[in-house]
């Protein structure tokens, strides 16, 4: 596996991506990995996990338009954000994505955390060339990011399946709307796999946090390669189910 930082250019700023390889020679897969609000630098040991289950994996930096010596914190800086501009990134890490010698195109894929789940689900409805999405305690799915419509009021709109992993003790998302947000995709016909964590709450895959529980990460993400391989299909290397 081989990984190297990349650029690609989103209106007026150039926007990271962290991009991770896998050891095979063929076109495989590839696996859009989008961080919480803690940045994507917090999220690369994730972005290698994928590329290790055969994938080709790219996270986005989706504060590339803040300044590079931004001292704010996380959720200031995640507070700026607007679905219009992150719908904008990620179509741009999908270009790029689908331009690489590596990938297969036809075979996209995206996985994300925190408010990066918020994002699975906002980009389920915004963009057809995604084939599956795996939301980890997507946050604020229910609120809007500016003056469009929120993720949660476009679920007629998502045309690809969504599986999620909540954390039992989580209050944002907390059961209650991890129960609406299985409604309404039922409501709609969509096709989804929730799985609860007990003892586990928010950011419990997040790797580095206090809030990690590794007995709730090491049962995800079997669930979630499995998901992959189902909807995206097999890769040639076999995914092990430990998190480091």
């Amino acid at each position: 596996m081989t990984s190297s930082w990349e650029n690609v250019k989103v209106d007026d700023s150039n926007m990271r991506l962290y991009v991770s390889l896998p050891e095979t020679a063929t076109l495989a897969p590839a696996v859009l990995v989008i961080q919480g609000q803690s940045g994507v630098d917090d999220f690369l040991e994730q972005t290698r996990m994928v590329a290790r289950a055969g994938y080709v994996a790219a996270a986005p930096d989706l504060f590339h338009r803040d300044p590079a010596d931004c001292k704010d914190d996380g959720p200031t800086r995640r507070a700026r954000l607007r679905d219009e501009s992150v719908i904008k990134d990620v179509n741009a890490a999908i270009g790029f994505l689908k331009n690489h010698p590596r990938v297969d195109g036809r075979r996209l894929g995206i996985v994300g955390f925190c408010m990066g789940g918020r994002v699975v689900y906002l980009m389920a409805a915004a963009n057809p060339e995604l084939s599956a999405g795996v939301m980890y305690y997507g946050a604020d799915v229910m609120r809007q990011w500016g003056s469009g419509p929120s993720a949660f009021a476009r679920t007629a709109e998502i045309h690809y399946p969504i599986l999620g992993h909540f954390g039992a003790q989580d209050k944002n998302p907390s059961q209650a709307d991890m129960i609406k947000l299985d409604a309404e995709l039922s409501r709609h016909g969509k096709v989804h796999e929730f799985h609860q964590y007990a003892d586990a709450g928010h950011a419990f895959a997040n790797i580095g946090s206090a809030n990690y529980r590794a007995h709730a990460a090491d049962a995800s993400w079997p669930r979630t390669f499995g998901f992959f391989a189902k909807h995206l299909g097999k890769t040639s290397v076999v995914a092990a189910g430990a998190t480091r």
